[in-house]
């Protein structure tokens, strides 16, 4: 029995004392002196389930899984169980066995009854699989679907392709995140053309007046070498020699998945890892004459720097 002072001022009743406990498994609340009992119920204010979290110490969580944008009803609507059986593992009757189906019919009509609903749920299905095939984190997607909602309020869905405006709002999202892929991969990834992407993104660039940071070609470095198993010396000199472009402002208005590639070319060469053009335009989806232009003019930076 677990029992604990509550409120060391208030006074029991019958004998004067102040000397009130409360029983935590029981929920009653007492005097220790006469055993006088005053209310029989405490409301619990512990966690309704043990998450066995690593930390240790309490875990103030009553509910389920936090809402998330990237659900199209938010991960607040309810879903009636596909097993025909009740609460004590017992298969239903035949009649409520069709009640019950009727229900769900009813239930699955409810969630998607406008147009729009419609729309999201089938955009953020597609999200979902763009995901997995890009290898994304949950705030990234989190962003496009927030960016996706904006666009469906605004109207910029109609007359318009769902695969390309989703793909659109998710390489926003990348960017806004500063998440290496580039427009290609997410082309690639939902079979979808890049012209259609570019359209959209500008649509929403536009419409929504999104503020896109500059992409900083040295994140595409850590992409690129791990498909070849680059050295991390041979990476640090490539990190080095963009740093240096930045700051002579060679790199503007540039690919940065091709300055990547380049810098990366210059630093195999100078430390004599056997990588050819081939191999790393390749590996970051950019041409063979794209890292030879831009290698012209990292060496040049690097012969007046270094």
């Amino acid at each position: 029995m677990v029992l604990e002072t509550v409120n060391a001022d208030s006074v029991c009743r019958r004998c004067g004392q102040k000397s009130m406990l409360t029983d935590n498994v029981t929920g009653e609340r007492f005097c220790s002196k006469c055993g006088f009992v005053i209310s029989e119920t405490l409301q619990d204010s512990g966690p309704e389930w043990r998450s066995f979290s690593k930390e240790g110490g309490a875990d103030p969580t009553r509910t389920g899984a936090p809402t998330s944008l990237a659900m199209h009803d938010r991960g607040l609507a309810t879903i009636i169980s596909p097993m025909n059986k009740d609460a004590s593992g017992k298969p239903l009757s035949t009649s409520m066995k069709s009640t019950i189906e009727r229900l769900r019919t009813w239930d699955s009509r409810s969630k998607v009854n406008a147009s729009a609903d419609k729309n999201l749920r089938q955009a953020l299905s597609q999200l979902s699989t763009l995901k997995d095939k890009l290898s994304l984190s949950d705030s990234v997607i989190e962003k496009a679907s927030y960016i996706y909602r904006k666009a469906l309020e605004k109207g910029l869905v109609r007359g318009r392709s769902i695969s390309a405006l989703i793909a659109a709002a998710l390489y926003a999202a990348c960017r806004d995140t500063e998440t290496p892929r580039t427009l290609k991969d997410v082309a690639d990834a939902g079979n979808i053309k890049k012209k259609d992407i570019s359209r959209c993104y500008r649509i929403l660039h536009q419409e929504l007046e999104l503020k896109m940071p500059v992409v900083n070609p040295v994140q595409c470095i850590a992409r690129i070498s791990s498909k070849l198993d680059i050295s991390e010396k041979t990476k640090r000199y490539a990190a080095k020699v963009l740093q240096i472009a930045q700051d002579h402002e060679e790199s503007a208005g540039k690919d940065p998945m091709g300055l990547a590639a380049a810098a990366l070319y210059l630093s195999c060469v100078k430390n004599g890892e056997d990588r050819t053009q081939r191999d790393i335009a390749e590996a970051s989806n950019v041409t063979e004459v794209t890292i030879r232009n831009r290698y012209k003019g990292l060496r040049l930076d690097q012969d007046t720097e270094i």
